[in-house]
């Protein structure tokens, strides 16, 4: 072959070859065939960019939908942990201004000395009415001792535990408080009842009460250190040819939402029964 074809004919061939192909290049015959072959390639491509950007993008939405659903647990958790915490400083911010008005209470009645305790239980009986607190014998708690909240008046001890002691309260059926009415001074009893209402009895006929009138222990029987608050005069009940007015009193002591109370722990209740004959004797 090499012998039949020069080494210079080969070469002149390859150069009118390849000139040949540039003047072809130079005409544009290249560039329809080139479309031709690379549209259908390009199109195929566009296809196979689109489907993996799809397969991209719905890999990409299923990672982000759980990223975005994590976070919204997070976001939920943390949520409650806050409500948790407000509830929280809610329930202190009461009990500081509690704490607060019961110092202001001793301050005011400096002639008492007090021991603070929370209220754990209440009576589960719609004829008794009493709480359970978390001092005792073992704090000095004695069977008496009178009970107060910033307001006033709540009841007394009835029950003593080593660590805990039952009040019962001045809505109690079996309350009976020696108390006076102000301004008047009139004497007068306060008296519970199983609906939970408080009554004034045996008021004089001629006492001045009025609706509005305060009410105050007085001391008589022992029972209760005098001039604690224990309520108001709501109306006033007079019958004629009765010996005595009776009256409605509403409480300065919201008992039912008692949270934390004072209890007067250098009074010395008076045990008066021996002193008072019984019915019947001479």
């Amino acid at each position: 072959m090499n012998n039949r074809f020069p080494k210079s004919y080969r070469t002149i061939a390859i150069s009118l070859a390849a000139i040949g192909i540039l003047a072809l290049a130079l005409s544009g015959t290249f560039t329809a065939l080139s479309r031709w072959i690379t549209t259908p390639l390009i199109a195929a491509q566009t296809w196979i960019s689109n489907q993996y950007r799809g397969v991209d993008s719905f890999l990409s939405a299923s990672q982000d939908i759980q990223k975005i659903r994590q976070q919204n647990t997070e976001l939920q958790a943390e949520n409650a942990r806050m409500q948790a915490q407000i509830v929280e400083l809610q329930q202190q911010l009461v009990e500081l201004k509690i704490l607060s008005a019961l110092l202001e209470f001793a301050r005011a009645n400096p002639e008492h000395q007090y021991i603070g305790a929370s209220v754990i239980g209440r009576d589960p009986s719609p004829f008794l009415r009493y709480i359970i607190i978390n001092r005792g014998s073992d704090d000095g708690l004695r069977r008496g001792m009178p009970v107060v909240t910033q307001n006033g008046l709540a009841g007394r001890v009835v029950q003593v535990t080593a660590n805990g002691a039952r009040v019962s309260l001045i809505t109690d059926p079996v309350t009976r408080i020696n108390v006076r009415v102000e301004p008047s001074r009139s004497a007068a009893v306060l008296t519970g009842s199983i609906t939970g209402d408080i009554t004034l009895e045996q008021i004089p006929q001629d006492a001045d009460v009025q609706p509005g009138n305060l009410i105050l222990t007085s001391g008589l029987g022992g029972n209760y250190p005098p001039n604690i608050i224990v309520g108001q005069v709501t109306s006033v009940r007079t019958r004629e040819n009765a010996l005595f007015q009776s009256a409605s009193v509403q409480p300065v002591t919201d008992f039912s939402d008692l949270a934390i109370v004072l209890v007067i722990t250098n009074f010395e209740p008076v045990d008066l029964s021996p002193l008072i004959p019984e019915s019947g004797s001479p």
